[in-house]
């Protein structure tokens, strides 16, 4: 394997970010995974801890929140924010993935906020819970087909519509919406808005039942003349600078979600491991597979799918860090994580045979969770669909 050095000064962070997935999240892993829609209380004390370590500086980029382009610095190569937080993530989600997208103040919302809000939105939502709401029960993948509108009256935007499957919709501050001025200006009339779990018109309607990340709330909100403030629109009301700003949230959580896939990923194949070893298998990594039994074998490819994710994954955050264009790399890490995260679990379920189908270990369990990070933040389709056009040099609708 490729080990790549972990910047120094994220050493200590990255460490402290394992401890708190051996100790606090991997031990309650199953617990709430059984407990849908308890509440984990132990995460309380835990995103004291990551607030503590931002405000000192100790862990920028903490969690899943800690993400926002800068200019760079002079010499061009930067380790920042967006690589602590992929780092820290895939320790987090070593522990368990539901539990980290459970964080209170670590929603995907919160790295929308941080990647587009101006500095005085920033201030203003510090602190704040956001969850994101994209999907709708007619618009999934194709977020231009969003029926949410927004109308400007006054000093407000009034919001109506139905948003589906919002991650910690139901437990969060606020909510970051995704809506449009104009239906017949497509893509150019989306604009997202922060709106405050308080606000009337808002209303949580349901919290669904899924197959994993059970831990984690993920609800349907709907929206019934809900009144926003019109500072509380996320960047720029310009229609003609509109939904590029908007898709740039992706080019900064897509990395995070891969960096999920690879913490879940990662944990499996750790696991699957020791199995092997404990069922006399041998992993020789100085033979080639074909003298190597089938399970080893297998074992060794799902490995080196995991480096390649990995690898990808740190390019696309550093490429954020350094203020470089990264929208087709963080596509491609996406892509590559979300759907190499479901090979592998699946995978050493196989391979451990009886050990990982049953509750003995974790292994079903981290198959089941592993599959909404194919799906959510641009399904696998999508994303390959957005490499196409960024190779071939197409407009979306020139390649649909």
């Amino acid at each position: 394997m490729i080990n790549l050095e972990t910047p120094r000064k994220f050493k200590a962070f990255v460490n402290q970010a394992h401890q708190v997935a051996a100790e606090m999240l991997r031990p309650n892993s199953r617990r709430y995974d059984l407990a849908e829609h308890e509440y984990p209380v132990e995460l309380d004390m835990l995103a004291a801890m990551v607030d503590g370590l931002g405000a000192s500086g100790t862990g920028s980029g903490a969690g899943a929140s800690g993400v926002r382009r800068t200019a760079g610095a002079e010499d061009g190569v930067v380790n920042g924010s967006n690589l602590s937080s992929v780092l820290s993530i895939m320790e987090m989600c070593w522990g368990d993935v539901g539990l980290l997208l459970s964080m209170p103040r670590q929603g995907l919302g919160n790295s929308a906020i941080a990647s587009v809000a101006s500095d005085e939105q920033l201030q203003r939502f510090e602190g704040v819970w956001a969850a994101m709401a994209i999907t709708e029960p007619g618009c999934g993948s194709d977020s231009a087909s969003i029926q949410t509108t927004a109308r400007l009256d006054g000093d407000s935007y009034v919001l109506n519509g139905e948003k589906i499957f919002v991650t910690a919709g139901g437990r969060c501050d606020a909510i970051v919406v995704w809506a449009t001025l104009d239906k017949s200006l497509g893509r150019a009339a989306i604009k997202s808005f922060v709106v405050m779990k308080d606000t009337p018109g808002m209303t949580v309607e349901r919290l669904e039942h899924k197959l994993g990340i059970r831990a984690s709330d993920t609800a349907t909100i709907r929206f019934d003349n809900c009144r926003v403030p019109a500072a509380n629109l996320l960047g720029t009301a310009d229609i003609d600078k509109g939904f590029a700003g908007v898709m740039q949230t992706f080019d900064n959580t897509r990395p995070l979600v891969a960096a999920m896939a690879v913490g879940c990923a990662r944990a499996a194949l750790e696991l699957t491991r020791d199995l092997l070893a404990d069922a006399g298998v041998h992993v020789d990594y100085d033979r080639p597979t074909a003298r190597q039994s089938h399970a080893a074998a297998t074992y060794l490819a799902m490995e080196a799918d995991w480096e390649a994710a990995y690898l990808l994954t740190l390019q696309a955050a550093w490429m954020a860090d350094n203020a470089q264009p990264n929208s087709l790399q963080a596509s491609m890490a996406k892509a590559k994580a979300g759907r190499t995260a479901n090979d592998i679990t699946l995978g050493c379920v196989a391979l451990t045979n009886t050990f990982g189908y049953s509750e003995h270990h974790l292994l079903e369990k981290w198959s089941r969770d592993s599959k909404i990070l194919d799906i959510f933040e641009g399904t696998q389709q999508i994303q390959q669909l957005i490499v196409a056009r960024r190779l071939l040099g197409k407009t979306s609708a020139e390649l649909k």
